[in-house]
């Protein structure tokens, strides 16, 4: 598999892993992103790729911004990886407190 391919794969796989972390359907997601019920699952199969701005359109779905959707491309098992994964897991109370010990630690 070449270079090309394993991005494709990863979008594919990403997207498929945040959907289901989501709840909702290829068909659900197809239709909130304004586009016909089968759209999700030709990204999904393999038989399109999502325009740049659709791509944008979907982290806008997932709420998540362009360095986190791709984060697990290159080096999934570093520790900044990792400790990213955890941190998005957290809530906004948590994520305050990480906050404050990283300014304290960093100072």
């Amino acid at each position: 598999m070449d270079e090309v391919q394993q991005y494709e794969k990863y979008l594919r796989d990403h997207i498929t892993e945040l959907r289901g972390k989501k709840g909702v359907s290829e068909h659900r997601m197809s239709l909130e992103l304004g586009k016909s019920g089968s759209y999700i699952r030709s990204i999904t199969s393999g038989a399109t790729m999502p325009s740049m701005k659709e791509l944008f359109n979907i982290m806008v779905y997932f709420e998540v911004s362009p360095s986190e959707f791709f984060s697990g491309l290159k080096g999934g098992n570093t520790l900044r990886a990792t400790l990213g994964e955890k941190l998005r897991e957290l809530s906004d109370a948590d994520l305050e407190k990480v906050s404050l010990f990283i300014d304290w630690i960093t100072k």
